[in-house]
């Protein structure tokens, strides 16, 4: 009926509401910091706050029952990401092996007593831990939160098929322990790294890295140490270990094609940076890595600052405290030293860091309050961008559901809500890079860290990149709970058109009409923690020799669309004929 139906299209009603800015107040650290993970000293700024960001969530009742009729012939081209949007980490401790996350049925076992299991990844990669090795826990954690990792097998075959199924993308390695890593330019590498530095990257770890890339169609994106080692008698940066590395990385027919100066530079002193280094030793730094890189790696896209933690939202991670820099501190000279805005997003710190009071539940995971805090950070850091280095645009250079290796629910559907809720709406808000942490280490990655088994994030990020092309449309209507509604061109479609529609509602059922032919891919899980992930009801999994499994839509025509509670669906609309999308 035609009463029975709302039309939008971009030039429809968006419902939007202007949310007051909210001044949240500096938190400190809590008590025993030291127990607080590589990922979160979590330290921030609340001054220097905008107003928030528009709220794009609307809660009007009367959208509830009624279907809403979207034209996606009507929607409007509003931006492009890049076509490696979707990108994801490796840790360089993954690389050179080390003291990473800890499992939680680890920690589980010891506070119970019993035993630990067999060391992570041993199954996949071989190895064990050494009988002595360097402490590679960064300054002021709690030891007890991390367990020993051998490398990483880069060449094994079916890490190297799944990563290239999500290819064109970068691959980042980095992370906090990279700040701190001896790059070893000799084929006779001593095991113990020289002082000044915790760990050591070797020849061989890193062709591994460069030879991964190229198996895969992935650029590699790194950032360079800054620990004690690197410094000069007056304690500034030196490039010459990072002028080694990128020679090395040439002479093996490797490419760096963005880097940032060092990882998390707001959290310095916990990266391995001196005692007392401030907001004007940052600067200065900065301006010799970048003089450094315009020299040595002219096509390289300079990343900066790579902060995280800071939001508009009402319990930021990052609160002020010892040894943490203000991203505000770090930016007057912005615009002259990078080429695109870079930070993370996390929106919490996972379990294993209780030590803070930022926390989450599996309760939270789909609730408008947890999936808006992309935004909220985003908009925090575009108002230091839009000041300080207008025109540049954003990546997301680290991201999962918490810091601190992720919580026990990172691995299943549960999380998939968040992932793709935050490329939707990244996407939309000149976004052009999101990189996951990890590729398959800890809770959060997308494979599992011991058989490299796709996790529920592996097979969404696998029909984002099938699906999503590079054009981003406008949104068909505003965000509102049970229906969130992302578009973007159809990939190698012409005219194609296709829409992620999250159903983050756990009891309602939500629906929309479409016109024309439509093909549906529905995910889905039960209990949501499962790990094992539906496409329209039949179980995702890897085939034999490690083969993928077709990804088979449900072909629906001419009606209307309904979503379960607590599903996500890609409905590919290959006629529908938007000429933004030709």
């Amino acid at each position: 009926m035609a009463t029975a139906t709302r039309s939008v299209g971009n030039g429809g009603p968006t419902h939007r509401r202007q949310e007051k800015a909210r001044d949240a107040p500096l938190r400190r650290l809590a008590k025993g910091l030291t127990s607080l993970g590589a990922a979160a000293a979590l330290a921030g700024l609340a001054a220097c706050q905008s107003p928030a960001p528009p709220n794009l969530t609307d809660r009007s009742p009367g959208l509830r029952g009624a279907p809403i009729a979207i034209d996606p012939s009507t929607l409007r081209r509003i931006g492009t990401v890049d076509e490696r949007y979707l990108s994801y980490n490796v840790e360089m401790l993954e690389v050179t092996g080390g003291r990473f996350w800890k499992p939680y049925s680890a920690v589980q076992g010891e506070a119970s007593g019993s035993s630990p299991p067999a060391p992570v990844a041993a199954s996949v990669t071989g190895g064990t831990a050494p009988t002595s090795s360097t402490d590679t826990t960064p300054a002021g954690m709690n030891p007890n939160l991390y367990q020993y990792r051998p490398p990483v097998d880069l060449a094994n075959p079916r890490l190297r098929t799944l990563a290239a199924a999500l290819g064109p993308a970068y691959i980042r390695v980095s992370g906090t322990w990279a700040n701190t890593t001896y790059f070893a330019d000799t084929d006779t590498p001593s095991k113990s790294p020289p002082p000044g530095f915790d760990g050591v990257l070797t020849r061989e770890q890193w062709k591994g890295v460069v030879d991964f890339a190229h198996a895969t169609d992935a650029r590699i994106v790194t950032s360079f140490a800054n620990s004690a080692g690197t410094r000069n008698t007056a304690g500034a940066w030196t490039p010459d270990l990072a002028r080694r590395f990128v020679a090395y990385t040439d002479a093996i027919g490797g490419e760096i094609a963005a880097a940032e100066f060092m990882n998390e530079p707001d959290l310095a002193t916990m990266g391995g940076a001196p005692p007392g280094y401030n907001g004007a030793d940052y600067d200065r730094d900065v301006r010799i890595f970048h003089a450094f890189a315009r020299q040595t790696l002219p096509g390289m896209r300079i990343l900066g600052p790579g902060s995280v933690g800071e939001s508009f939202g009402p319990n930021p991670l990052v609160t002020q405290g010892p040894g943490i820099l203000s991203t505000l501190t770090m930016v007057a000279d912005l615009a002259e030293t990078v080429d695109d805005f870079s930070y993370h997003q996390y929106g919490a710190a996972s379990e294993r860091c209780k030590s803070i009071d930022h926390q989450t539940t599996a309760e939270q995971a789909l609730t408008e309050d947890w999936l808006r805090n992309t935004d909220q950070t985003l908009a925090f850091y575009r108002n230091l961008r839009d000041r300080y280095a207008p025109g540049r645009a954003f990546w997301v250079t680290e991201t999962a559901d918490a810091a601190c290796g992720g919580n026990p629910w990172a691995s299943t559907f549960l999380d998939t809500f968040r992932y793709l809720d935050q490329l939707g709406r990244l996407a939309r808000q000149d976004v052009r890079v999101v990189m996951h942490n990890t590729l398959d280490s800890s809770d959060y990655g997308l494979l599992d860290e011991n058989t490299f088994e796709p996790r529920p994030n592996y097979w969404a990020a696998l029909l984002w990149k099938r699906l999503m092309g590079s054009a981003v449309l406008g949104a068909p209507l505003p965000i509102r709970q049970g229906l969130h509604v992302y578009s973007q061109c159809l990939r190698g479609v012409p005219g194609g058109v296709v829409l992620l529609v999250i159903n983050n509602d756990r009891s309602r059922t939500t629906s929309i009409t479409l016109p024309g032919t439509v093909d549906r891919y529905t995910l889905s899980a039960q209990p949501l923690t499962d790990r094992q992930l539906l496409l329209n009801g039949v179980p995702l999994a890897l085939r034999a020799g490690d083969a993928l499994p077709p990804l088979v839509p449900l072909r629906q025509s001419g009606e209307s669309m309904t979503f379960e509670p607590a599903t996500i669906t890609f409905l590919a609309m290959a006629q529908a004929a938007n000429r933004a999308c030709s």
